[in-house]
């Protein structure tokens, strides 16, 4: 196990940083990945299978703990998302059989807001300690508090994409915009460009979703 998460193959180096190979697979599998949710694609979640265990390992080289932490989560939502997208009620529907875009309540919104608070406090607290526990396998957590707030947030985002809710796209926003923080703060090169990319196809993918939202509504 040491000897999988010390692979860091470096390739070069930009600004004194390493751009190392899983990194750029990273960027690779994402952006595709991406690029197929705005479009509303089932294979979007086959290309997320592969990308949740290239970040548990990237994640885990460069100290970001919560992020780490909550690929396996991840990709039980995205296996979710995949059974929800292609096997949903008769009346969630849409012309292609598959999940429906639709919006959710003013009272859920506010549900999920205050939910990604009370969780990112808890769960960044948590992490202050994981080195602490487990001194042999954690160091020191990176911005505990920022990493959960992403984290909570991408699980959120996760979770309404898989629901097809076209709020998602809201959440996307937010994580794009604190992850290009966090990842300058972990030393990260290409990831905080990729996160700027993915913003750019969160916006693509919101008016997306709202032409389709508009088409079956």
């Amino acid at each position: 196990m040491d000897y999988i998460f010390s692979i860091k193959n470096i390739l070069f180096s930009i600004g004194g940083q390493g751009v190392s190979l899983i990194e750029i697979i990273a960027v690779l599998s994402g952006l595709s990945c991406v690029y197929l949710a705005t479009r509303a694609k089932v294979a979007n979640f086959w290309i997320g299978y592969a990308y949740n265990i290239i970040l548990f390992i990237l994640f885990y080289q460069k100290g970001l703990y919560s992020s780490m932490l909550v690929q396996p989560v991840s990709f039980a939502i995205n296996f979710f998302g995949h059974y929800r997208w292609t096997h949903p009620k008769k009346e969630e529907e849409n012309s292609q059989h598959q999940l429906k875009i639709s919006l959710m309540t003013n009272g859920k919104r506010v549900y999920f807001v205050a939910q990604i608070i009370v969780l990112a406090v808890i769960w960044g607290t948590a992490l202050t300690y994981l080195d602490n526990i487990w001194p042999d396998i954690f160091k020191e957590a990176r911005t505990p508090y920022l990493d959960a707030f992403i984290t909570i947030t991408i699980l959120t985002a996760q979770y309404l994409s898989a629901q097809k809710k076209l709020e998602c796209w809201a959440a996307w926003f937010t994580v794009n915009i604190t992850n290009i923080s966090l990842y300058m703060l972990a030393g990260l090169v290409f990831m905080p460009i990729v996160s700027a990319a993915y913003l750019v196809l969160a916006f693509f993918g919101f008016s997306m979703w709202k032409k389709q939202w508009k088409l079956n509504n």
